[in-house]
Formats: C-alpha cells, sequence, structure tokens
C-alpha cells in the first residue's frame, strides 16, 4: 500500500496495534478485533524494540514485518514500525511497510537521525519523529529539519512524554508545554499523542486522551493487543481493541473555529485577562526595582546575594497557600523559581556591573 497518511483529513487521527509484533497468530487476531470493534487509521507494530535493559523481550526483528504487513492488509489501512537505524529502515520498505516512525531513544541522538536520513534520501514515505526523551525541543525540531533535508515530505510529531526517575502519576512526564512549543514554532507538522508511554497504565489512557483532544492534537497512538495481560511487553499501557473502540467512543471533541457572538463573548473575556496581564507585568517591573535595591543594599553591606534560608522559608510559604488561591503546586514553585531567578540577575547587575552590559 502507497501510503500518505493526510493525518489532518480527520480527527482524531487514530494509530493502534500492539506494543510488539509477538506471533503471526498474535498480529492477525489483533487485526482482526480491531476490525470488528473499532476503525483505525494505521496499525502499528513494534518489530525491534529498543528495550532499557538487557535480556528483555527486544522484538522478534525481520520475520515480524510480514506479519505486520499482513494485518494492515487485512484491516485495509497503512501499516507503520519503529526504526532505529538505516538497516531498520531498508527492511521494513522492503517489506512493504508503509510508514516509519523513529522512537525517543533515537531521536535523542542526532548521528542515529541523520544516519536514518542519509538512508532515506530519493524515498517517498511519510516518517513520523516521537519527542526525545529528554526535554529538549531543539533536539526535537532539529530531527525534523535533517529529515526534511533528506526530502522527506510528510512528517509527524508524536508526542510520548518525557523520561523521569520515579513520577507518581506518569510513566513519561507530559510537559506539555513542549509539544506546544513544537506547534508554534513548526505549525504545518501534524501532532500527535502517545498517551500509552505517557500513562504507562491503561486506566488513565482516557484522561490523556482526552487532554490531548482539548490542546487540538490531530490524533492519538495507542497500544491494542488481543490480551493485554499477557503481552511481551508494556502489558499494563495496551488496551483490548473492544476497550479501544470504548475510549474512543468518549472522547469529546470540541471545535477550533469561534464565530458570531461566540467570538464576541470570548473576545469580552480575553480582554479582561489581557488587562489582568498588564497590571501583572507592571507588578513585576516594580517587584525588580525592588530587587534592584536589595541587591545595592547587599552590595553596601557585603551580603551573598543567595539568602538560602530565606528563600527557603519564602518558598514554603507560597507553597502552603496553594490551595488557598486555587493554584497547583507545580505552577506555584515554576512561578518563584522564575522569579527569583530574575531577581537574582536584577542583584548580581548592581553588585557586579559589566563593563558592557548589553542586557538592559
Amino acid at each position: 500500500m502507497n501510503a500518505s497518511l493526510n493525518v489532518r483529513k480527520k480527527r482524531p487521527f487514530i494509530i493502534a496495534g500492539p506494543c510488539s509484533a509477538e506471533t503471526e497468530e498474535q498480529m492477525m487476531d489483533t487485526a482482526q478485533q480491531l476490525k470488528t470493534h473499532c476503525s483505525i487509521d494505521v496499525l502499528r507494530a513494534g518489530i525491534w524494540k529498543p528495550r532499557t535493559r538487557p535480556d528483555s523481550f527486544e522484538g522478534v526483528g525481520e520475520v515480524g514485518l510480514e506479519w505486520l504487513v499482513n494485518a494492515g492488509k487485512l484491516l485495509n489501512v497503512p501499516t507503520a514500525t519503529e526504526i532505529a537505524n538505516a538497516k531498520h529502515a531498508e527492511q521494513a520498505l522492503k517489506s512493504g511497510v508503509d510508514i516509519l516512525w523513529i522512537g525517543a531513544r533515537t531521536s535523542v541522538n542526532p548521528f542515529a537521525v541523520q544516519e536514518i536520513a542519509d538512508a532515506l534520501k530519493g524515498v517517498s514515505v511519510p516518517v513520523m519523529v516521537k519527542n526525545p526523551v529528554n526535554p529538549d525541543l531543539e533536539l526535537w525540531i532539529g530531527a525534523f529539519e535533517r529529515l526534511e533535508k533528506a526530502g522527506i515530505k510528510e512528517l509527524v510529531a508524536i508526542h510520548r512524554g518525557f523520561s523521569v526517575y520515579k513520577h507518581l502519576r506518569y510513566r513519561n512526564v507530559p510537559n506539555w508545554e513542549l509539544p506546544i512549543a513544537l506547534r508554534e514554532r513548526l505549525p504545518n507538522i501534524p501532532l500527535i499523542n502517545d498517551p500509552s508511554h505517557i500513562t504507562g497504565k491503561r486506566d488513565l489512557l482516557e484522561e490523556v486522551s482526552q487532554k490531548a483532544m482539548d490542546l487540538n492534537y490531530d490524533g492519538l497512538m495507542i497500544e491494542t493487543h488481543r490480551n493485554p495481560d499477557a503481552a511481551w511487553s508494556d502489558a499494563a499501557q495496551q488496551l483490548t481493541p473492544e476497550n479501544l473502540a470504548i475510549l474512543l467512543s468518549h472522547l469529546v471533541l470540541r471545535s477550533n473555529e469561534v464565530s458570531g457572538s461566540l467570538n464576541d463573548g470570548l473576545q469580552d473575556l480575553r480582554e479582561k485577562i489581557g488587562n489582568l496581564d498588564d497590571r501583572l507585568f507592571e507588578i513585576l517591573t516594580t517587584r525588580m526595582q525592588l530587587s534592584q535595591e536589595v541587591g545595592q543594599f547587599k552590595k553596601e553591606n557585603n551580603i551573598t546575594i543567595l539568602q538560602e534560608a530565606h528563600w527557603k522559608n519564602v518558598i514554603s510559604s507560597r507553597l502552603e497557600k496553594s490551595t488557598e488561591h486555587q493554584l497547583s503546586e507545580r505552577f506555584i514553585r515554576q512561578l518563584m523559581d522564575a522569579l527569583h531567578q530574575e531577581s537574582i540577575r536584577h542583584q548580581i547587575r548592581v553588585m557586579n556591573p559589566p563593563k558592557n552590559d548589553k542586557s538592559k
């Protein structure tokens, strides 16, 4: 099948299938269940699985490509698999896989991305790029630029979250501000959310999927297996095709277009917010003027800029009031850290003014 994704032809664009191709029977049975219960746009499966630890299941390898392609024919949809090097790309395309995706462990490595880009020169194939494992927007954008220079014209971004150590809620934290920033920088590249890898557990899939839809993502990539609990990899985050259909039926799709009286009402609210923003910036300007006075006081009295005990007390008191102000502790912490760093910058300019200060 000669695939052209045309992701924005419908919403949500759904990519589904098992984390890993395990056996031919598993692939065909999963495809048959998908055909019975729901409509998808692309069938996915991992053939080569880059695992964190050795001696774990790392995919069946090239033999699974034929299973994936045949399962796609059963559904009459394009197929997609992850590649990590030029050899993977060659084998996948030779076997008839329609779409390639570059995983998070590969997109973090510019050398690996360039190798793949070089191997795809002159090839007309859609390529999806997952965000790097670490929250680095420029690295993610760099992967797209390398592929564009190789002549790849159909690119798609996949947001699968970012690695952290033992997060209480997510397998990979979403850091929603990163994909939002990517869309601002690269508005013509469709954006797909991968709630399976963000959550790591099936009971959170619907919540994250709905948030992605409310943030105007173009689609979802959700791992789907005929018997998730028996899956050879990432069992906890996979759904049965029947439960995928239920999840999709629960999604509320809201319009991105606002017109007429609705637009008037929204503009009134936005103007009020804008007025408050103006006042906030006036207050911040006054605050930083006071920070400069603090810097002058410290300079005159030979006091260090950073006062750890004072800063610890400030943070503690602000966090204690997060519930009272109906603001999240995470937001309070980020805001106070940003204010603190800007305050330090102003104090440094007073205490240690450079000979040629271009930051003013």
